[in-house]
C-alpha cells in the first residue's frame, strides 16, 4: 500500500517490492505470536516476584508464630516452605532463565530473521495496512504518521 500525497505510512512500514498479501499476513501472524509470548514472559516475571515477595513474608510469619508461643509451627513452615523450590531443583528465577534461553530467545531471533530476510527488515507492516485500511483520511485524529498530525486540542 503506498502514500498519497504524503499521507500514508512512513518508509519503515512500507510493504517492500515483490512481498504478497499471504507473506504480509505470515509475518503479521508470527509478530502477533512473538507478542503473546512477550506478554506470557512478562507474567512469568510477575510469578517470580509474586513468590519472591510471599517467600519473604514468611519470615514475618515465622517470626509471629514464635511470638504467639508456637514455634513448632515456626519450624514447620521454616523448615518446609521458606526457601522451597518452586519446581524440583528450580527457584523462579532459574525457571526465567531456561524460558528465556531455550524459547524466548531462539523465538524472538527466528521472527527478526524471518522480517529481515522476507521483507527487508520492516516490522508491523499488517498493522500499517491494517491502520491504512481502517483510518479516515484527512481527518486531523486519523493520521498516518506521528509527523503528520495535526497539534492536539487545547
Amino acid at each position: 500500500m503506498r502514500p498519497q500525497h504524503g499521507d500514508g505510512p512512513d518508509g519503515a512500514h512500507l510493504r517492500p517490492a515483490g512481498v504478497s498479501d499471504t507473506l504480509v499476513r505470515a509475518l503479521g501472524a508470527l509478530s502477533e505470536a512473538l507478542e503473546t509470548t512477550e506478554r506470557a514472559r512478562g507474567h512469568l516475571y510477575a510469578f517470580h516476584q509474586l513468590t519472591g515477595g510471599a517467600d519473604f513474608t514468611l519470615d514475618r510469619a515465622v517470626e509471629l508464630l514464635r511470638e504467639a508461643g508456637h514455634p513448632g509451627w515456626a519450624d514447620r513452615v521454616q523448615r518446609e516452605i521458606l526457601g522451597r523450590n518452586v519446581i524440583p531443583g528450580h527457584w523462579t528465577f532459574q525457571i526465567i532463565e531456561a524460558y528465556n534461553t531455550t524459547y524466548y530467545q531462539p523465538f524472538k531471533d527466528t521472527e527478526a530473521d524471518a522480517r529481515r530476510e522476507l521483507a527487508e527488515g520492516r516490522d508491523h507492516l499488517y498493522e500499517a495496512e491494517l491502520k491504512e485500511r481502517r483510518r479516515t483520511r484527512g481527518h486531523p485524529d486519523h493520521s498516518a504518521r506521528p509527523d503528520t498530525a495535526g497539534p492536539p486540542d487545547e
